[in-house]
Protein backbone atom coordinates (compact mmCIF):
# COMPACT_ATOMS: atom_id res chain seq x y z
CA UNK A 1 0.00 0.00 0.00
CA UNK A 2 1.02 3.24 -0.66
CA UNK A 3 1.57 5.82 1.73
CA UNK A 4 -1.07 8.38 2.27
CA UNK A 5 0.54 12.08 1.81
CA UNK A 6 0.31 15.11 3.55
CA UNK A 7 0.06 18.46 1.57
CA UNK A 8 1.00 21.86 3.03
CA UNK A 9 -1.21 24.35 0.35
CA UNK A 10 0.69 28.03 0.17
CA UNK A 11 -2.21 30.24 -1.20
CA UNK A 12 -0.17 33.28 -2.29
CA UNK A 13 -1.41 36.70 -3.11
CA UNK A 14 0.92 39.57 -4.24
CA UNK A 15 4.45 37.40 -2.91
CA UNK A 16 2.78 36.78 0.15
CA UNK A 17 1.20 33.72 2.08
CA UNK A 18 -2.82 34.40 2.20
CA UNK A 19 -5.63 32.14 3.42
CA UNK A 20 -9.90 32.97 3.38
CA UNK A 21 -12.44 31.37 4.30
CA UNK A 22 -14.88 30.04 1.07
CA UNK A 23 -12.18 31.47 -1.07
CA UNK A 24 -13.15 34.83 0.65
CA UNK A 25 -11.78 37.02 3.14
CA UNK A 26 -8.83 36.33 2.17
CA UNK A 27 -5.51 37.95 4.86
CA UNK A 28 -2.07 38.34 4.40
CA UNK A 29 -0.51 35.81 7.11
CA UNK A 30 3.31 35.52 5.95
CA UNK A 31 6.31 34.59 3.73
CA UNK A 32 5.59 31.76 1.44
CA UNK A 33 9.28 30.92 1.24
CA UNK A 34 10.28 30.93 4.90
CA UNK A 35 7.21 28.97 5.54
CA UNK A 36 7.81 26.31 2.78
CA UNK A 37 10.82 25.73 4.56
CA UNK A 38 9.67 24.87 7.42
CA UNK A 39 7.41 22.66 6.28
CA UNK A 40 9.52 20.79 4.43
CA UNK A 41 12.12 20.77 7.00
CA UNK A 42 8.99 19.16 9.04
CA UNK A 43 8.07 16.20 6.94
CA UNK A 44 5.84 17.66 4.49
CA UNK A 45 5.19 14.70 1.77
CA UNK A 46 5.06 17.81 -1.11
CA UNK A 47 4.11 21.19 -1.61
CA UNK A 48 1.16 22.97 -3.53
CA UNK A 49 1.54 26.58 -4.43
CA UNK A 50 -1.43 28.69 -5.58
CA UNK A 51 -0.67 32.20 -7.28
CA UNK A 52 -4.61 32.54 -6.34
CA UNK A 53 -5.24 35.68 -8.20
CA UNK A 54 -3.25 35.38 -10.92
CA UNK A 55 -5.92 33.75 -13.68
CA UNK A 56 -8.55 36.42 -12.14
CA UNK A 57 -6.19 38.96 -12.87
CA UNK A 58 -5.56 37.97 -16.29
CA UNK A 59 -1.43 37.66 -15.68
CA UNK A 60 1.32 34.59 -15.34
CA UNK A 61 2.07 33.21 -12.25
CA UNK A 62 4.84 34.87 -10.25
CA UNK A 63 8.24 33.13 -11.21
CA UNK A 64 10.57 34.73 -8.88
CA UNK A 65 8.86 33.51 -6.32
CA UNK A 66 8.22 29.95 -7.60
CA UNK A 67 12.18 29.55 -7.96
CA UNK A 68 12.65 31.25 -4.03
CA UNK A 69 10.36 28.28 -3.24
CA UNK A 70 12.31 25.94 -4.73
CA UNK A 71 15.55 26.92 -3.75
CA UNK A 72 14.12 25.86 -0.26
CA UNK A 73 12.83 22.64 -0.35
CA UNK A 74 13.75 19.41 -1.89
CA UNK A 75 10.50 17.24 -2.04
CA UNK A 76 7.86 17.48 -4.91
CA UNK A 77 6.13 20.61 -6.00
CA UNK A 78 3.34 21.27 -7.56
CA UNK A 79 2.62 25.21 -8.73
CA UNK A 80 -0.72 26.41 -10.30
CA UNK A 81 -2.54 29.68 -10.79
CA UNK A 82 -2.29 31.65 -14.39
CA UNK A 83 -0.86 29.16 -16.26
CA UNK A 84 -2.72 28.33 -19.95
CA UNK A 85 -0.23 27.38 -22.16
CA UNK A 86 2.03 24.81 -23.02
CA UNK A 87 4.95 27.68 -22.28
CA UNK A 88 3.81 28.59 -19.20
CA UNK A 89 4.38 24.86 -17.97
CA UNK A 90 7.45 24.81 -19.26
CA UNK A 91 8.51 28.13 -17.51
CA UNK A 92 7.53 27.03 -14.04
CA UNK A 93 8.89 23.37 -14.23
CA UNK A 94 11.95 25.17 -15.35
CA UNK A 95 11.82 27.00 -12.13
CA UNK A 96 11.81 24.21 -10.17
CA UNK A 97 8.33 22.96 -9.68
CA UNK A 98 7.90 19.30 -10.58
CA UNK A 99 4.29 19.64 -11.39
CA UNK A 100 2.15 22.04 -13.10
CA UNK A 101 -1.45 22.26 -11.22
CA UNK A 102 -4.47 23.76 -13.91
CA UNK A 103 -7.77 24.66 -12.97
CA UNK A 104 -9.30 27.40 -14.80
CA UNK A 105 -7.39 27.28 -17.85
CA UNK A 106 -8.25 23.76 -18.13
CA UNK A 107 -12.14 24.34 -17.86
CA UNK A 108 -11.34 26.98 -20.55
CA UNK A 109 -9.26 25.25 -22.84
CA UNK A 110 -9.56 21.66 -22.17
CA UNK A 111 -6.96 20.46 -24.76
CA UNK A 112 -4.00 21.84 -22.20
CA UNK A 113 -4.63 19.05 -20.47
CA UNK A 114 -3.42 16.54 -23.54
CA UNK A 115 -0.79 19.02 -24.39
CA UNK A 116 0.54 19.73 -21.50
CA UNK A 117 0.83 15.78 -20.70
CA UNK A 118 2.05 14.79 -24.33
CA UNK A 119 4.61 17.54 -23.75
CA UNK A 120 5.91 16.61 -20.37
CA UNK A 121 4.48 13.37 -19.42
CA UNK A 122 0.76 12.76 -17.17
CA UNK A 123 2.86 12.81 -13.94
CA UNK A 124 3.59 16.61 -14.14
CA UNK A 125 -0.17 17.81 -14.85
CA UNK A 126 -2.76 17.99 -11.99
CA UNK A 127 -6.16 19.52 -12.64
CA UNK A 128 -7.33 21.29 -9.90
CA UNK A 129 -11.32 21.31 -9.22
CA UNK A 130 -12.74 24.10 -7.01
CA UNK A 131 -16.31 22.40 -6.62
CA UNK A 132 -19.99 23.80 -5.44
CA UNK A 133 -22.78 21.45 -3.65
CA UNK A 134 -25.53 22.40 -5.80
CA UNK A 135 -29.15 21.41 -6.13
CA UNK A 136 -28.77 17.70 -8.60
CA UNK A 137 -30.29 18.99 -11.64
CA UNK A 138 -30.26 17.39 -15.45
CA UNK A 139 -27.23 19.43 -15.83
CA UNK A 140 -25.30 18.82 -12.70
CA UNK A 141 -26.04 15.11 -11.92
CA UNK A 142 -24.24 14.75 -8.73
CA UNK A 143 -25.11 17.77 -6.90
CA UNK A 144 -21.63 19.10 -7.81
CA UNK A 145 -20.74 22.42 -10.02
CA UNK A 146 -17.40 23.26 -11.36
CA UNK A 147 -16.77 26.59 -10.26
CA UNK A 148 -13.50 28.86 -11.63
CA UNK A 149 -11.45 32.18 -11.19
CA UNK A 150 -10.73 31.40 -7.43
CA UNK A 151 -15.08 30.79 -6.83
CA UNK A 152 -16.07 33.66 -8.42
CA UNK A 153 -17.49 32.29 -12.09
CA UNK A 154 -20.04 29.07 -11.71
CA UNK A 155 -19.38 27.06 -14.84
CA UNK A 156 -22.85 24.75 -15.26
CA UNK A 157 -20.27 21.56 -15.50
CA UNK A 158 -20.47 18.54 -13.43
CA UNK A 159 -17.97 17.62 -11.20
CA UNK A 160 -18.02 13.67 -11.77
CA UNK A 161 -18.10 14.31 -15.25
CA UNK A 162 -15.04 16.98 -15.26
CA UNK A 163 -13.19 14.96 -13.29
CA UNK A 164 -13.63 12.49 -15.71
CA UNK A 165 -13.40 13.90 -18.68
CA UNK A 166 -9.62 15.30 -17.28
CA UNK A 167 -8.63 11.94 -16.79
CA UNK A 168 -9.39 10.50 -20.19
CA UNK A 169 -7.31 13.97 -21.38
CA UNK A 170 -4.06 12.68 -20.07
CA UNK A 171 -4.27 14.41 -16.32
CA UNK A 172 -1.99 12.24 -13.83
CA UNK A 173 -3.92 13.97 -10.53
CA UNK A 174 -6.88 15.24 -8.90
CA UNK A 175 -7.40 17.90 -6.65
CA UNK A 176 -10.78 18.40 -5.33
CA UNK A 177 -11.31 21.54 -3.78
CA UNK A 178 -14.83 22.05 -1.58
CA UNK A 179 -16.02 25.29 -1.92
CA UNK A 180 -17.85 24.50 0.80
CA UNK A 181 -15.23 23.57 3.08
CA UNK A 182 -13.03 25.86 2.47
CA UNK A 183 -11.31 27.31 5.32
CA UNK A 184 -13.92 26.04 7.83
CA UNK A 185 -11.91 23.68 9.63
CA UNK A 186 -15.24 21.42 9.74
CA UNK A 187 -13.62 18.79 7.65
CA UNK A 188 -13.49 17.93 4.09
CA UNK A 189 -16.62 17.43 1.85
CA UNK A 190 -15.84 13.74 1.89
CA UNK A 191 -19.01 12.50 0.12
CA UNK A 192 -17.35 14.44 -2.97
CA UNK A 193 -14.22 13.25 -2.26
CA UNK A 194 -15.49 9.80 -2.33
CA UNK A 195 -17.74 10.13 -5.26
CA UNK A 196 -14.56 11.29 -6.99
CA UNK A 197 -11.85 9.03 -5.63
CA UNK A 198 -14.39 6.05 -6.43
CA UNK A 199 -14.95 6.93 -10.29
CA UNK A 200 -11.20 7.76 -11.78
CA UNK A 201 -8.44 5.94 -11.39
CA UNK A 202 -6.02 8.27 -10.79
CA UNK A 203 -5.12 9.99 -7.15
CA UNK A 204 -7.20 12.27 -5.51
CA UNK A 205 -6.16 14.74 -3.58
CA UNK A 206 -8.64 15.86 -0.48
CA UNK A 207 -8.82 19.75 -0.26
CA UNK A 208 -10.87 22.41 1.99
CA UNK A 209 -11.64 21.70 5.70
CA UNK A 210 -9.09 20.13 7.65
CA UNK A 211 -9.24 21.16 11.10
CA UNK A 212 -7.26 18.19 13.01
CA UNK A 213 -5.74 15.45 12.39
CA UNK A 214 -8.83 12.99 12.78
CA UNK A 215 -9.88 15.39 9.43
CA UNK A 216 -7.23 13.71 7.65
CA UNK A 217 -7.54 10.37 8.40
CA UNK A 218 -11.53 10.45 7.32
CA UNK A 219 -10.30 11.81 4.14
CA UNK A 220 -8.04 8.96 3.05
CA UNK A 221 -10.21 6.19 4.90
CA UNK A 222 -13.59 7.53 4.22
CA UNK A 223 -12.60 9.82 1.58
CA UNK A 224 -10.73 7.28 -0.60
CA UNK A 225 -8.38 10.16 -1.10
CA UNK A 226 -4.19 9.45 -1.98
CA UNK A 227 -3.65 12.82 -0.01
CA UNK A 228 -4.88 15.33 2.37
CA UNK A 229 -4.14 18.93 1.63
CA UNK A 230 -3.82 21.29 4.53
CA UNK A 231 -3.58 25.00 4.85
CA UNK A 232 -5.18 26.96 7.90
CA UNK A 233 -4.41 24.16 10.82
CA UNK A 234 -0.33 24.31 10.01
CA UNK A 235 -0.35 27.76 8.88
CA UNK A 236 -2.08 28.98 12.23
CA UNK A 237 0.33 26.51 14.42
CA UNK A 238 -2.56 24.54 15.85
CA UNK A 239 -0.80 21.36 14.27
CA UNK A 240 2.80 20.71 13.44
CA UNK A 241 3.12 18.30 10.69
CA UNK A 242 5.03 15.45 12.84
CA UNK A 243 1.80 16.23 15.10
CA UNK A 244 -0.35 15.05 12.34
CA UNK A 245 1.28 11.98 10.82
CA UNK A 246 1.88 11.27 14.65
CA UNK A 247 -1.93 10.73 14.88
CA UNK A 248 -2.54 9.63 11.34
CA UNK A 249 0.12 6.71 12.19
CA UNK A 250 -1.47 5.95 15.30
CA UNK A 251 -4.70 5.53 13.58
CA UNK A 252 -3.48 2.65 11.36
CA UNK A 253 -2.70 5.03 8.20
CA UNK A 254 0.38 4.34 6.22
CA UNK A 255 2.22 7.24 5.89
CA UNK A 256 5.93 8.74 5.76
CA UNK A 257 7.11 9.51 8.78
CA UNK A 258 10.13 11.54 10.33
CA UNK A 259 11.15 10.33 13.52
Amino acid sequence: MLSKRVIPCLDVRDGKLTKGIKFKGNVDIGDPVETARIYYEQGADEIVFYDITASHEGRGIMLKVVEQVASQIFIPFSVGGGISSVEDMRAVLLAGAEKISVNSAAVKNPKIIADGADAFGSQCIVVGMDVLRVNKSEQIPSGYEIVIHGGRKPMGIDALWWAQEVERLGAGELCINSIDADGTKDGYELNLTRLIAENVRIPVIASGGAGNPQHMVDAVTKGRASAALIASIVHYGEYTIPEIKKYMHDQGVKVRMVW
